[in-house]
């Protein structure tokens, strides 16, 4: 079944596909079987341009995406080595609903004002495909990492 969002905001499209993925389930604000199709990651890093979105983020391994002379006053880092990956829909909520978990590694006061997301809300700019494509490019840039072992010395 494909959905044509053809008459629809991206906004409308993107809660019409969560509320059909998530009908069988028990939980009605439940994300069980949402998924969306299979991404692009060079459209999405064309997307990450289009956007902006480097004027705030940085990705690893992709310096070339904020422009030249350009100095944010603060960078949210994505990508490079990790000890989790993040999952799919991770990123896309992190897209389309940024106040929903705020970078931890960061003050709450960089990342936000009054608890809500300095982000942009891209949710009436943004295509689906754009958002497919972008989240194919992120989940790309990250890479796993196995975390640091403790060594625990014998105590006898």
């Amino acid at each position: 079944m494909s959905v044509s969002t053809t008459g629809f905001s991206p906004r409308r499209a993107v809660c019409v596909l969560i509320l059909l993925s998530g009908a069988a389930c028990s939980d009605p604000k439940s994300g069980r079987g949402f998924t969306l199709p299979e991404g692009e990651a060079e459209r999405g890093k064309a997307v990450f341009s289009e956007l902006a979105c480097s004027s705030c983020h940085s990705v690893s391994g992709h310096e070339d995406l904020r422009p030249e002379g350009f100095e944010p006053e603060m960078t949210v880092a994505l990508g490079g080595e990790t000890p989790r990956i993040a999952t799919y829909g991770e990123l896309v909520t992190s897209v389309i609903n940024p106040s929903h978990r705020l970078a931890r590694r960061y003050s709450m006061e960089a990342v936000s004002e009054d608890g809500v997301s300095k982000m942009r809300n891209y949710n009436d700019v943004m295509t689906v495909d754009q958002l497919i494509d972008l989240v194919a490019f992120l989940q790309a840039q990250y890479e796993l990492k196995d975390p640091d072992r403790t060594y625990y010395y014998p105590y006898y």
